[in-house]
């Protein structure tokens, strides 16, 4: 066998969650990755494949053994290793002892700590063969498995129970036993197509016996090509285009082993059901992929992946046919039965739904998010009441029995209940978009009462968990806090919506009977909102300095506080920022320092030097420049002017004595640096820039 060779493991099963193949798979891969190079074993690329029924993983290249160590064991020092008369005493012939050596075979070693007993070998390294079984036994109990059980008789435990194990190092079986499996050579093919074992002459074979005659393609990045390529072919046969959701796509390619895209249709009729319940229905429970015609609307067709190559695919299209009728007939006896009831008067049924045990029923909610979206749409310029009546038909849809049966078309199903009821297409549409944005980069509600609604909803929310107690901490935030505080960030900057969002907290804390120290409450909900600000500058590439120096003045309108960090994060590209942040730290720290009131004012007449007079006219001149400029939110244009003063600012740090002597040149020298500190203050702390 060559010493440098591939080694396959694999761990058969009954069929995994789709949803754990990739992270098990992953995991295995790094886990032997970690032992191996904590051993000192070189290899060259770890493969993880996966399938339902197998996890496995290739390394290339696996040396034979580890490398030779050369060993040094230090004693106790000489002079405590022998006697007066040069015999060993016990710490000497303790110390051979224990490395089976005599004291005569012991060396005398220089050591930082002085002479000392010692002994230097070179210790051969361990076989690769022979380290592995506990390897791979580690992996295997660190997996991330989500639920383990146990079967049969046997005491061992795994997410399904195992069946087989192979461990080949080249063409060589390591001996090993893991999960109470002795490893072998065989690995199994389909379960349909070819349940025999498959014997395996070497370990680079893998794939390509599973593949052929075993009809299981292992590695799951080509299997989940193979089916997207068959799905897009299938979707041009018939001219139409196929929806594919990646959530889905990862789903269906943990569900095969061998993938074969069929085709089915169902009946027109259901075209009248709303599309998105139909398709709810056929991705949730039968994990179709569904078709879009040239006009962007839904066909009455289906592709499904088949795990086995069907002699007759008509049959196996036929019986995904006979499935999907009753699926979708379900769906369209929701949406009728839910059109027999008005939105409105299913708020009732909302007293019935708990919402939070100390914060009230989601009708209590509707009733917080009505007045608080009444008045975000006052101060925005947005319809007052048609923001309130969606925000009262907001959480109805959630008692539908579409709903209810697919709860991903919450919103969704309020808006086509809501047209069928007569409402306006913007009550309708905010609705629809009244959890918009749901992730990161989502698009934001357009303008109107679905903003309204989305920052209502989300400030009621999180002002009412932070009133109770119950705000994140570190991984847990079991009301999506964060998604909450970042949507409300993303729709006022998005919007452009110059809210003041101290006043939007007083308001939807006002509205919770539960909280009893609502100022107090306020703070922290704002301070928390506020400081998700520093991440969002770091995905800007902004320094955390950029944030600090914003976040450090009292700014409490998001979209001002997006404004001020673009400038200040331009500001630290230009070549006097450096200098100017230096000194206004050098000015922060005089003024600190300082007891009693510095005047407001500065006295010309008591302006001695020529430095002094310069940086006073330059600081005035400043002022009635960017004070128009930071009035209109033009921080940018304002930094750039206030670049002017680096020249007169060094001048008088260089050639000015602060703390003079004469008490009336220092206060009012002090009154001028406070001047010149207020001057950036308006826009940033730029004394806590790092500027390289």
């Amino acid at each position: 066998m060559a010493a440098d060779n591939t080694l396959l493991v694999e761990l058969g099963c009954e069929e995994l969650p789709p949803e754990a193949l990739a992270p098990l798979a992953d995991a295995l891969a790094g886990s032997l990755r970690q032992s191996l190079a904590e051993a000192d074993i070189g290899f060259g690329e770890i493969h993880p494949h996966a399938t339902p029924r197998r996890l496995a993983v290739t390394i290339t290249h696996l040396a034979e053994r580890q490398p030779d160590r050369d060993v040094e064991r230090l004693g106790p020092a000489v002079s405590a290793a022998f006697d007066a008369e040069g015999q060993p005493t016990k710490a000497a012939t303790g110390f051979a002892r224990s490395l089976g050596l005599d004291v005569a075979q012991l060396s005398h070693l220089d050591t930082d700590k002085g002479e000392r007993l010692g002994h230097r070998y070179t210790q051969p390294g361990d076989t690769t063969v022979a380290l592995l079984p506990g390897m791979v036994r580690s992996a295997v109990d660190a997996l991330p498995v989500p639920k383990r059980m146990r079967w049969g008789a046997s005491r061992t435990e795994f997410s399904r129970p195992v069946h087989w194990l192979v461990m080949l190092y080249g063409s060589e079986v390591v001996e090993a036993e893991v999960l109470g499996l002795t490893a072998g050579r065989a690995t199994r093919g389909h379960r349909f197509h070819h349940p025999d074992p498959l014997e395996l002459a070497h370990a680079d074979d893998y794939l390509a016996r599973l593949e052929s005659p075993g009809k299981v393609i292992a590695d799951l990045p080509r299997r989940r090509n193979m089916i997207l390529e068959q799905v897009r072919a299938e979707a041009a046969l018939l001219d139409a285009t196929a929806v594919v959701d990646e959530q889905l796509l990862d789903e269906v390619t943990g569900l095969v082993e061998w993938p074969v895209a069929l085709t089915g249709r169902f009946d027109e009729r259901f075209l009248e059901v709303p599309a998105e319940c139909l398709i709810s229905s056929m991705k949730g429970n039968q994990k179709y992929f569904h078709l879009l015609g040239d006009d962007d609307r839904l066909l009455p067709a289906f592709i499904t992946i088949a795990n086995l190559e069907s002699r007759d695919p008509q049959q196996v299209i036929e019986g995904n046919e006979r499935v999907i009728r009753p699926r979708l007939a379900d769906a369209a006896f929701f949406f009728e039965t839910d059109r027999r009831q008005r939105l409105e008067e299913r708020f009732d049924a909302l007293e019935q739904v708990v919402f939070q045990q100390q914060l009230g029923t989601l009708a209590d909610k509707s009733r917080r998010i009505t007045e608080l979206a009444g008045t975000i749409a006052g101060q925005s310029g947005l319809d007052v009441d048609q923001s309130r009546r969606a925000a009262h038909l907001a959480k109805c849809d959630l008692v539908t029995e579409m709903v209810l049966e697919f709860p991903e078309l919450q919103g969704i199903m309020g808006a086509y209940y809501a047209r069928f009821d007569g409402e306006s297409d913007a009550v309708a549409r905010a609705l629809h978009q009244q959890y918009l944005p749901r992730f990161a980069g989502d698009e934001i509600p357009e303008r109107g009462p679905a903003l309204a609604v989305a920052l209502a909803d989300r400030l009621d929310t999180l002002t009412g968990i932070f009133g109770i107690g119950q705000k994140p901490s570190g991984t847990r935030d079991p009301f999506a806090l964060r998604r909450a505080a970042i949507g409300v960030l993303s729709i006022l900057i998005g919007a452009e919506l110059d809210l003041d969002l101290r006043e939007l907290l007083t308001t939807a804390a006002r509205q919770h009977a539960a909280i009893e120290d609502a100022d107090r409450v306020v703070n922290e909900v704002l301070d928390y909102m506020l400081d998700r600000f520093r991440a969002w500058a770091d995905s800007e590439g902004m320094a955390t300095e950029t944030y600090l120096a914003v976040r450090a003045r009292p700014v409490t309108r998001p979209f001002d506080f997006e404004r001020r960090l673009r400038a200040v994060h331009l500001f630290t590209h230009r070549p006097e920022a450096q200098a100017l942040a230096a000194a206004n730290k050098r000015v922060a720290n005089i003024l600190a320092r300082q007891s009693g009131d510095i005047p407001d004012g500065v006295d010309q007449a008591r302006l001695v030097d020529d430095a002094e007079r310069a940086l006073f006219e330059a600081v005035e001149g400043r002022r009635q420049e960017t004070a128009p400029l930071i009035e209109a939110q033009q921080y940018q244009q304002a930094l750039d002017a206030l670049a002017g003063l680096k020249e007169p600012v060094d001048t008088f740090f260089d050639r000015v004595m602060v703390m003079s002597d004469d008490e009336a040149l220092r206060r009012n020298r002090l009154a001028l640096l406070a001047r010149l500190q207020a001057l950036f203050l308006a826009v940033a702390d730029i004394s806590l820039l790092e500027v390289s």
